[in-house]
């Protein structure tokens, strides 16, 4: 039977800040529980083998940056939020466990920020 490897469509790569650090990743590997790190990381594969997804894995949060939303145990929601950069990959910028219905203002700034610093260091 021949393999049938499906290819991604998208490469997912961690923001790296000017210090070398890679928040998304540093948030992830802070994460309490094995299953909520490896349900996110399933979450984002998923949108780098099946992009474009909508919801419920994927949706715009406008600005050009895209959520991956992740429903984790006891009813928590984790979000990662990334745009596309020139070379079509797919940028983790930033990281963030929801407490409320709206993605809050600080988490959608910092993804802001994160996305300005990157696109000028390509």
């Amino acid at each position: 039977m021949a393999d049938l490897k499906q290819e991604k469509r998208v490469q997912a790569v961690f923001y790296r800040t000017e210090a070398g650090g890679e928040p998304v990743r540093e948030w992830l590997k802070g994460l309490p529980s094995r299953e909520d790190r490896k349900r996110i990381g399933e979450d984002i594969k998923t949108v780098e083998f099946g992009w474009p997804l909508g919801m419920p894995v994927c949706r715009s949060v406008g600005s050009g940056i895209y959520e991956v939303r992740s429903d984790l145990a006891q009813n928590r929601i984790a979000r990662v939020l990334f745009y596309f950069d020139k070379n079509r990959r797919m940028v983790l910028l930033h990281g963030f466990i929801k407490k409320t219905q709206k993605t809050p203002d600080e988490d959608l700034e910092l993804a802001r920020r994160n996305k300005r610093k990157h696109e000028r260091s390509q």
